[in-house]
């Protein structure tokens, strides 16, 4: 029979809600004949259990508890209710550089968080070359780490984590600000703790990493869990817990989808960005947008190699003569990968007069690797040979690409291998 590595009970987790300092204060003392607070519920009646040598994923969107749930498993915070028990030595991996101080070197916050995590200075100083050497940040050990980029603080705290002989490793999107090599090296060592018995329990927003490397995935939905499976069925799962909650906020929103006739926005079942960058002289305007996935379904969740479509609702305010209607895909660093228009892709759009509508879909198969992206939509055009930007929404929305099968860079090639044996004479 498995031996479980984690077990958890009914586990919920409340906060108590101020309205202002003064009210916490006067709740402290005693001073309130009725309750100063509101309660949240971050966590509701949670039970996981977690067999030794499982690589389990936790999936779920911001504000589901996934955090709060490792934080609670690692002693970081209390339960409200339920009960944890671990079995075996834990090192996590919560939030980028968590318990490093930053006047100190890197060296001297080694010896910190192995002390903390109940070493010897001999015991860390015996793990010393092997953490350099994963972390592989040169001299840099021996600055004060608020010097750091944030890629060196997570490689010398990943190193830190995974090279201290855990039994249990847990690590919450601390991955997501290393470079695709070290991502690779660190899930080279997954690997390697998974054939030596130990137990991983892995947050990711990246849902192909979760598809890939873990053995099981669990879905958390506003602190509850929903479901817990394959990785497949669970990522699955979750695409259909997107569109239920983008359902319940379309059917509440009463926005204007076309000027004068009230109705429903494809838009309102997407996460749109609150900050979204725009300008243009508003001759035309983007009124509407959606990503489908291949079964036609609105959503910012699409397979890698599948094919999907991008759309977008132009108004017209006045007459345009010319008008080129265009998307660009961004990495979450603001660096553009790819884009087209309609004048690229050769498509003659006529003039359009004030009043009219135009709909425009882009389709073609997602060739990006598994991620986060940014979309953004533009409506530009032609006066006199002149050109004009008539609307521009810059990072309107995020789309995540979901993959079993990442290569290098943004593109897969999709290369196809063969190797020959031979014998020189």
């Amino acid at each position: 029979m498995d031996k479980t590595a984690i077990m958890v009970t009914q586990v919920s987790k409340i906060y108590k809600l101020y309205d202002t300092p003064k009210a916490r204060l006067k709740d402290a003392l005693g001073l309130t004949r009725h309750p100063a607070y509101r309660e949240h519920a971050a966590l509701h009646d949670i039970t996981l259990e977690v067999k030794k040598g499982e690589t389990v994923g936790i999936i779920g969107t911001n504000g589901s508890g996934k955090s709060t749930l490792l934080k609670i498993i690692t002693g970081v915070i209390q339960q409200t209710e339920g009960k944890v028990s671990v079995e075996g030595r834990i090192s996590a991996l919560l939030e980028l550089g968590a318990g490093f101080n930053g006047e100190y070197t890197g060296i001297e916050n080694v010896y910190l968080q192995g002390t903390m995590m109940g070493f010897t200075r001999e015991e860390i100083a015996a793990k010393m070359d092997d953490i350099l050497e994963f972390a592989d940040i040169g001299d840099f050990v021996h600055q004060p780490v608020k010097t750091y980029s944030s890629g060196m603080f997570v490689r010398l705290a990943f190193a830190v984590a995974i090279n201290i002989d855990p039994e249990i490793l847990i690590v919450d999107e601390a991955l997501s600000v290393g470079d695709v090599f070290f991502q690779a090296k660190c899930y080279r060592k997954f690997e390697e703790f998974k054939s030596m018995g130990k137990t991983i329990l892995f947050v990711s927003h990246d849902l192909s990493s979760i598809t890939k490397y873990c053995d099981r995935a669990v879905l958390l939905n506003k602190g509850r869990k929903v479901m817990e499976g394959t990785p497949k069925e669970a990522v699955d799962r979750f695409k259909m817990a997107l569109v239920e909650q983008e359902e319940a906020q379309r059917k509440e929103n009463t926005a204007l989808w076309k000027p004068g006739q009230e109705g429903e926005k494809w838009s309102d079942m997407l996460p749109v960005n609150p900050e979204t960058l725009e300008y243009g002289d508003k001759k035309a305007e983007i009124i509407d947008f959606a990503i489908l996935d291949k079964t036609g379904k609105i959503t910012n969740v699409i397979e890698k190699g599948e094919p999907c479509t991008i759309r977008m609702k132009v108004w017209f305010r006045e007459d345009v003569a010319e008008p080129i209607f265009a998307f660009t895909l961004k990495t979450l660093m603001g660096i553009e990968i790819t884009g087209t228009n309609t004048m690229l892709e050769k498509q003659a759009v006529e003039p359009r007069k004030a009043g009219e509508v135009q709909t425009v879909s882009f389709t073609q198969r997602m060739a990006l690797q598994g991620g986060e992206y940014l979309l953004s939509f533009g409506c530009t055009g032609y006066e006199q040979q002149e050109f004009k930007v008539h609307h521009r929404l810059y990072d309107v929305c995020s789309l995540a690409v979901i993959s079993q099968k990442n290569t290098v860079g943004f593109f897969d090639m999709e290369s196809s291998v063969t190797a020959e044996t031979s014998v020189l004479a």
